[in-house]
């Protein structure tokens, strides 16, 4: 039985109680707050498995919750599910590149949500199994337990999404990736991504790498890969 802990940032208390029924049928530990204020209080002392984040918020809206909880190592496992009226085309795109994993617009199904959820689950527990062996290639040291990435020993702050990324290509040197291929890694199957976001996030990455970053090799029409040589 599922005992997952779901921490909800939803200021609609309607919604809010409609998200808590849900979760608690379905056996997960819910938690609701109604600002990204109160989010963040609390989880400095406590983390949950996944938050679902309404974008529209008093004060620290949906998005900026989102960066900070990727940005933070402490926290950038923490998957997060976008639940927001706002459906157009360039917020989702917005929210998938901060490193939401999923996104849902209002109205939804209870069902459908769950669903969801419980896959975004199943991916964590999936790339924690593949992830879960320390790399150490070139100058970089990749740490998979303390999401850390070292280079000549020095630590280097990346996104959940650009660690993830770092970590699949930089573990099969040599091999060459599609965009899909890494997406997948990353995010799972189905993850609605253009191909731009991710050249976006090889190219953030490469600086934040900064001279190591030459290792990450564009493959012309097919994708990338982390050189062996």
């Amino acid at each position: 039985m599922s005992r997952e802990k779901i921490f909800i940032v939803e200021d609609d208390e309607d919604i809010s109680e409609l998200l808590t029924y849900t979760l608690t049928r379905n056996s997960f530990i819910p938690k609701a707050f109604s600002s990204g204020e109160d989010f963040f209080r609390h989880i400095s002392d406590e983390k949950c498995d996944i938050a679902l984040l309404d974008l529209m918020l008093p004060g620290i809206d949906g998005l900026e919750i989102c960066r900070r909880l990727k940005k933070n190592p402490g926290t950038g496992d923490i998957p997060v599910i976008m639940i927001t009226a706002k459906g157009e085309e360039s917020d989702i795109i917005t929210g998938l590149e901060l490193g939401a994993d999923d996104y849902i617009v209002k109205p939804f199904s209870p069902k459908v949500l769950v669903a969801r959820i419980k896959a975004v689950l199943r991916r964590k527990e999936q790339i924690e199994e593949i992830n879960k062996d320390e790399i150490r290639i070139h100058n970089i040291e990749i740490v998979p337990g303390r999401f850390e990435v070292k280079i000549d020993g020095s630590s280097v702050e990346l996104t959940a999404s650009e660690f993830k990324a770092l970590h699949f290509l930089a573990s099969r040197p040599g091999w060459v990736f599609t965009r899909y291929q890494i997406v997948e890694n990353v995010h799972g199957t189905n993850y609605p991504v253009t191909d731009r976001s991710v050249d976006v996030m090889m190219v953030s990455l490469r600086k934040k790498l900064g001279e190591a970053g030459i290792y990450i090799e564009t493959v012309r029409g097919i994708g990338y890969r982390f050189t062996d040589k």
